[in-house]
């Protein structure tokens, strides 16, 4: 396996045409991309003309990472070459099914079960669930696949993203790639960094991603509450605010952040879902930490490659991560590569949701507010 990462910014592409001179032979290129870019498809008649024989996947974002920086307003690439590992790359869109859960079963079932190691997921941000399309994925594939990615951006703007394959990039699209083959190896990394504050408390009314009640008190008025002068700035601050939600009786528990609040209904709408009777706490944002979580996903990562160097890795943060540390927000890129090799490309995109195993439960989750890193060798 061998990958080339290339950018386009300031109207210009960087080392696009020596990126295809390298990998002439290159089979996928994955297009990170700020969306108003891909919306102008500047993209595709060149990339086509470079890489005639790769399939070509496409992601909105909410800020690009390339080769260790964080970019605004581009494109972060990478051209990726498979020496001995078979893949197989299927889409859909929401539009033609009922629902999230059986967009995600519909689409993993594209995929030939046999020899499959990895899926990576790419999906529409704004307009499917993820934690529903993640489900649909689980239900048809075999628990011992690997499966990461992560949910569109669209900058802080929050209006569509865009998703797909080639010519078809478009809202609601779902992109999973499938890796197949015993040579692949691949290795992944998940932490968060926030505090915890306020005691435990209960679900007690939610409708999928739309929460209702919190202890059979109204929700919304119980998060102003802890929120105090924040409250006056929702639904913008809830970034600085996130949701700690318990997955299982034991200590285990992913990141929950606030997409949209509805006064009229008293209402929060979230990134992912909270299940009635479901335990959560609230969290709260802290510089240092989230910084130093970052470097400890890159050393989870790291410590999962067995003797040998990273042909790629792929770096999915949230936006939220973005918008609290602001100009440091560099600084959790370079800390979740500093113990990387410096070997393959460095590529990623900040995005709506991020989708990885965690340590301590192969089960791979839907996570908000979280860096995840994955990588990516042939033996």
């Amino acid at each position: 396996m061998k990958s080339v990462a290339f950018t386009y910014k300031e109207n210009n592409w960087e080392g696009l045409v020596e990126s295809s001179t390298q990998l002439p032979k290159a089979q996928l290129l994955l297009v990170f991309a700020d969306r108003k870019l891909l919306e102008k498809n500047i993209f595709n008649k060149e990339l086509a003309a470079n890489f005639n024989n790769a399939r070509i996947i496409y992601c909105s974002t909410a800020g690009e990472i390339y080769d260790r920086k964080v970019q605004h307003s581009s494109a972060s690439c990478v051209a990726i070459q498979l020496d001995k590992t078979a893949f197989s790359v299927q889409s859909n869109n929401i539009k033609n099914f009922e629902n999230s859960y059986l967009l995600g079963k519909s689409t993993a079932a594209l995929l030939d079960p046999k020899d499959l190691k990895y899926i990576m997921i790419i999906s529409d941000g704004n307009i499917i669930n993820g934690d529903d399309v993640l489900k649909g994925i689980q239900e048809v594939i075999d628990p011992s696949v690997i499966i990461s990615g992560g949910l569109a951006g669209d900058g802080d703007r929050f209006q569509k993203t865009l998703v797909g394959i080639e010519e078809n990039v478009v809202e609601g699209n779902i992109v999973l790639l499938g890796l197949y083959g015993n040579h692949i190896q691949i290795s992944t990394g998940i932490k968060g960094g926030w505090d915890i504050f306020g005691p435990e408390r209960e679900v007690t009314k939610a409708e999928g991603n739309v929460l209702y009640e919190i202890d059979q008190t109204n929700a919304l008025d119980l998060y102003k509450k802890y929120l105090g002068k924040y409250a006056a700035e929702l639904p913008g601050s809830a970034l600085l605010f996130p949701i700690s939600l318990k997955v299982s009786e034991s200590d285990l528990s992913i990141v929950r952040t606030i997409l949209s609040v509805d006064e009229e209904k008293k209402s929060m709408t979230f990134a992912g879902n909270l299940p009635n009777g479901s335990k959560i706490r609230f969290m709260k944002s802290n510089f240092d930490r989230l910084i130093t979580a970052a470097s400890e996903a890159g050393v989870e990562a790291n410590a999962n490659i067995s003797n040998h160097s990273p042909d790629l890795t792929l770096i999915v943060s949230c936006v939220g991560r973005k918008i609290v540390l602001s100009n440091r927000v560099e600084e959790e890129v370079e800390a979740a590569t500093e113990g990387l090799p410096n070997t393959g490309a460095i590529i990623g995109f900040y995005s709506y949701g991020e989708i990885a195993p965690m340590k301590k439960n192969p089960h791979s989750f839907l996570h908000n507010q979280t860096l995840t890193v994955t990588t990516f060798s042939e033996r």
